[in-house]
């Protein structure tokens, strides 16, 4: 069964996005580029729990991380399109707020946060490289002043006057993150040191072999779903169709999180089928 290698990872996968992320410098720099301002050092905690656990949304890997002043981030790769994005915006900007208080805390100390989506494609049609919501009065366009953003990059937006030289080159970056692209780019030092630090993540065998675990895990959940679904249409069928349809899902370059769903989402699973196992 072919796979990508963990060379060969794009940021745009979510493994090495939270990987990389999860490096301070790299989040900061990263940050600085998509809000196109300077930010304090931050804190950051991956969600290590999405990174290993056989849970059944463990492919989701969420970045969450605090500013020197306690300004509040949570960052996203999104490979696939699902159509749910500005109601997970929500949640996630709900959960932030309700980790940001202590019980008995006064409300007045909830901080800014920014509920941030990187996507690997255009979330909302109108070919912009950012998309950026904040509550304000229908009436007269008055800002609610609630301290709360929610971000959206398109990585193959359009709008090239509107945004900096700098963000397009990230964004071209993380959908090719190799030497090739940094080498036809003019950067500058924060896109180089993000890819120095990459260059050297991509070195590491002990991520390495968690991404190969984590991709193993999902055939074997895949395995375990087709034996439970198989078992009243005949298992061994059920079984084979399954890795059948996850083998050549991962041959036409669909994402570790497209392959996860199928246990979760029957009608993609559907999709899925008629789109690979019935032509």
């Amino acid at each position: 069964m072919s796979r990508k290698s963990f060379q060969e990872l794009n940021l745009t996968d979510a493994f090495l996005f939270a990987v990389a992320m999860s490096d301070p410098v790299v989040l900061k720099d990263t940050l600085e580029i998509l809000l196109e301002r300077e930010i304090g050092e931050l804190t950051v905690s991956v969600e290590q729990s999405l990174l290993f656990s056989s849970d059944n949304r463990s492919v989701r890997l969420d970045v969450f991380c605090n500013d020197d002043v306690l300004n509040s981030y949570n960052v996203e790769m999104q490979g696939d399109y699902e159509g749910n994005l500005p109601k997970r915006s929500r949640y996630y900007q709900a959960q932030m707020d309700v980790h940001a208080l202590k019980p008995g805390d006064d409300i007045d100390l909830l901080k800014p946060n920014y509920v941030i989506f990187i996507c690997n494609f255009d979330p909302f049609g109108y070919n912009l490289y950012r998309y950026t919501f904040e509550n304000v009065c229908q009436e007269n366009g008055m800002p609610l002043g609630d301290g709360t953003k929610k971000i959206f990059f398109n990585i193959r937006g359009r709008n090239v006057a509107d945004v900096s030289t700098e963000l397009i080159n990230l964004l071209k970056y993380m959908r090719d993150t190799t030497e090739e692209c940094v080498g036809g780019l003019d950067i500058d030092s924060r896109i180089s040191r993000i890819h120095s630090r990459i260059c050297e993540l991509k070195k590491s065998r002990e991520w390495e072999r968690c991404y190969y675990m984590r991709f193993d895990e999902l055939i074997k959940k895949a395995e375990k779903e087709a034996e439970i679904r198989g078992h009243a249409e005949g298992c061994a069928q059920g079984s084979r169709d399954m890795l059948k349809l996850v083998a050549a899902m991962i041959k036409a370059g669909e994402s570790s999180e497209a392959v996860a769903r199928l246990s979760e989402d029957e009608k993609f699973l559907s999709e899925m089928c008629e789109k690979y196992l019935n032509t």
